[in-house]
């Protein structure tokens, strides 16, 4: 039989127990929730997610980082999207002084992949507002133009339901190439039918980051973007530019 004095200690250990148990859960269920999903089954949006091997371990290892600086980069400005996003670097204040900053790009990741990161590497650092520049690597894995359209408005609906007066400004996507699986036709697609969304939202500053950066045939330029995809100094400071008369409306700069 149990003793009265250990049954009584017993019970009074039991809510520190199941505190832990819950805790833990809790701990686990977040950091599934932050790896690549197996399949598109519980993912909003449509079109294509990526699971290449060197995308899934980037896409875990920042996401795993970024968790643990929700506290230091609560209230920033976030700069949202894929490898030119990245780009930008992590200590990126200095091109914009004055304004806390939090890039969440990821190299490779396309709309739907955003979509379904969007509340915890964004929303749950209650941003000031949001940069997005998204769109082209979906083209690459053969998405229709209107597959890109309707996963931005679904992020931009996600955030108005978080924040309906969150400040967005949303980029054009960029020229690239054909030879890139990039073509013009489909970039210029893709651009009307965001142009035409971000009317849309009284919220949404639409920054044309097409026409400042596309040649006579609607491509990157190679001295701006050496790969035809990625802009190199000159690029970033041609989009730096681009984003500077939004930021001062927005009262940003």
């Amino acid at each position: 039989m149990i003793h009265r004095k250990s049954f009584v200690l017993l019970l009074s250990l039991l809510p520190s127990f199941f505190g832990f148990v819950c805790v833990l859960g809790q701990e686990q269920t977040s950091q599934t929730s932050l790896a690549n999903p197996k399949s598109n089954d519980d993912m909003a949006g449509e079109g294509p997610v990526r699971r290449y091997d060197w995308f899934v371990n980037l896409w875990n290892q920042k996401r795993k980082q970024w968790a643990e600086r929700v506290q230091q980069d609560t209230g920033a400005i976030v700069f949202f999207g894929d490898s030119i996003t990245q780009g930008w670097g992590d200590d990126f204040q200095g091109k914009f002084p004055g304004m806390k900053l939090a890039n969440r790009g990821i190299s490779g990741d396309t709309t739907r992949g955003m979509l379904y990161r969007l509340d915890a590497d964004v929303l749950s650092l209650k941003p000031k507002g949001i940069v997005m520049l998204m769109g082209t690597n979906d083209l690459e894995e053969k998405a229709e133009p209107s597959m890109v359209r309707n996963n931005v408005e679904l992020m931009i609906k996600r955030i108005n339901e978080s924040n309906p007066k969150m400040p967005i400004v949303l980029c054009l996507v960029f020229p690239a190439s054909e030879q890139k699986a990039r073509p013009a036709s489909k970039i210029k697609a893709i651009n009307e039918l965001l142009t035409k969304l971000s009317s849309q939202f009284d919220n949404v500053t639409l920054v044309d980051t097409w026409t400042v950066f596309a040649n006579e045939q609607g491509d990157a330029k190679p001295e701006e973007f050496p790969d035809l995809l990625h802009p190199n100094e000159a690029g970033y400071a041609k989009w730096r530019k681009a984003l500077s008369a939004s930021f001062q409306k927005l009262g940003w700069e």
